[in-house]
């Protein structure tokens, strides 16, 4: 019966949805489809066969396709809480058995096993045979077609699960925990402010669990910022982009402000209007592309510009909302997020970014947003955020390569 590798993709929080659970569900099938789509052709009768079903997903592959291959890129996709590699059986006691004897076997040949214990879950309650009865008849099939096997209750070499539903039953030994979150494309679309450091990246990704797609401004300060600066921002982009697909980013010169700024302002007042124009500049850019709110990985205190204060002030240039996934984050919390999510390692190569040319030797720590509005009208605002917003360039963001989950 199993010609092709069957796996079980289970839903996590999108389970909870109610009425609208069936929109996730097919939304959350978009997204397992699109993740698979480069192992093989997919549709029925083809390399991989991907339905909804009850509430799992089923991916049923060829058997030329590494079935790891599968795994990994399933529990990339967020709204995934977990995969299993199974087969299936009909649905009669007898097929069950038989099945799960063979399934033993195999396991008894590539690890060796010595004990077991299977636990059995009856979906179709129509079945006339409960749950723990199941397990014990399944039990003692195994037991006479594996002769080597014995049952431990307590400490098993291996937790046989049985699921048993309308049309078929699933038999499997393991889960592998997938990221959780809602499928994207289920919660809008924000404009991530994302730069060369840690904590962007970091932000994206968790905006992204969170249902919403993505697109990216990144500011540089070129010729103080080099070429390969831009370089890395673009591959530590396309490491995001392994969990949400392409997007695109704008790459905006922001060296034509900061000159005006130094200019015409206190040197301390510095940092913040440099980071009210991002501000200004993203916010411009995300209305021109169907955003409904900016994206940052500001947290609380981290540096000057990321007080209490100053986010009042720098919220103040903008009327979009601002979303801060790592506001009370510490900075460790976020280096090991980064590093469980496969960034980390790109964010820390050594070239400079936009935000440290002209840094003040003082920055303004509890900016007063009458001063700071007094500086900024001595700038021509307007004709700053418009000159940079029509000079930028835009990239399409492709999904690069991450270390195996």
């Amino acid at each position: 019966m199993n010609e092709k590798n069957i796996f079980i993709v289970r839903t996590g929080e999108v389970a909870l949805k109610g009425m609208n659970k069936p929109y996730f569900e097919r939304m959350l099938l978009d997204r397992v489809k699109s993740a698979l789509k480069e192992l093989g052709e997919v549709g029925r009768g083809k390399d991989l066969d991907i339905t909804r079903n009850e509430g799992l997903i089923f991916v049923r592959a060829s058997k030329n396709i590494d079935p790891d291959r599968i795994v990994n890129a399933a529990v990339r996709v967020f709204g995934v809480a977990s995969v299993s590699k199974a087969v299936e059986a009909e649905s009669s006691l007898d097929a069950i058995g038989a099945e799960a004897v063979e399934y033993m076997n195999r396991l008894i040949q590539e690890k060796g096993v010595k004990t077991f214990k299977v636990e059995a879950k009856r979906a179709d309650k129509t079945f006339p045979v409960k749950s723990p009865e199941i397990g014990r008849i399944i039990g003692a099939k195994v037991l006479i077609g594996c002769k080597v096997l014995k049952v431990d209750v307590h400490d098993p070499d291996v937790l046989l699960k049985v699921d048993l539903r309308h049309d078929r039953t699933y038999i499997y030994d393991s889960k592998v925990n997938g990221l959780g979150g809602l499928p994207l494309g289920t919660n809008g679309k924000g404009m991530i402010l994302l730069s060369g450091g840690i904590d962007s990246p970091v932000a994206a990704w968790m905006m992204a669990k969170r249902g919403m797609m993505l697109e990216a401004v990144h500011f540089h300060s070129y010729p103080y910022t080099s070429e390969r600066a831009r370089e890395k921002v673009i591959e530590l982009a396309g490491l995001v982009a392994a969990y949400t697909g392409k997007f695109r980013m704008h790459i905006i010169n922001l060296l034509p402000i900061q000159e005006e700024i130094v200019k015409n302002c206190p040197e301390e007042e510095t940092t913040i209007h440099v980071r009210r124009f991002m501000m200004m500049i993203a916010e411009r850019l995300a209305m021109a592309n169907g955003c409904q709110a900016l994206i940052t990985g500001e947290d609380l205190g981290q540096v000057a510009s990321q007080t209490a204060e100053a986010l009042v002030v720098t919220d103040n240039s903008v009327t979009m909302p601002v979303f801060r996934p790592l506001i009370g984050m510490d900075k460790i919390e976020i280096m090991d997020r980064a590093m469980e999510i496969g960034t980390y390692e790109k964010s820390i190569e050594p070239y400079e970014d936009c935000c440290t040319v002209f840094l003040p030797k003082h920055p303004a720590t509890k900016p007063k947003l009458d001063r700071i509005l007094e500086s900024e009208s001595r700038l021509d605002v307007e004709g700053l955020v418009e000159r940079a917003v029509g000079s930028g360039e835009t990239v399409i963001i492709t999904p690069g390569r991450l270390p195996e989950m």
